[in-house]
């Protein structure tokens, strides 16, 4: 039996293991590794802070990832087609790693700002 999202290092394995996913895919890794290159040492720990925040009550992170999301849709395309890519990797990667309550609330965040992302991207 797998265990629940419980602690910043089990944040971490989720994080670090859905975005060795997101590199390798052929629709959202060339806009991760060619479009923005992103410095992976500077973004892994913000998305740490970010999950550790939304999933664990942490209030560690800072920023505007909606700001940032909107900046990178005027680089590339960010249609429909992408944020289901990366939803698609984030459940599976959660459901692959834990199960539990704090899972399934970390899936339901991920479809909900996927989907937020998505509409602002698309009115901006």
């Amino acid at each position: 039996m797998k265990k629940d999202i419980e602690t910043k290092t089990d944040v971490e394995l989720l994080v670090n293991t859905f975005y060795d996913k997101v590199k390798t895919s052929s629709i959202i890794g060339p806009i991760f590794n060619e479009i923005i290159n992103v410095d992976w040492k500077h973004h892994l720990p913000k998305m740490y802070s970010f999950w550790a925040s939304v999933l664990l009550g942490e209030h560690s992170f800072s920023g505007n990832p909606m700001q940032k999301h909107i900046q990178i849709s005027k680089l590339t395309k960010m249609s429909e087609h992408e944020f289901l890519e990366w939803l698609k990797l984030f459940n599976e990667t959660t459901n692959e790693l834990f199960e539990g309550e704090k899972a399934e609330d970390a899936k339901t965040r991920a479809e909900n700002i996927a989907r937020l992302m998505l509409y602002n991207i698309q009115k901006a």
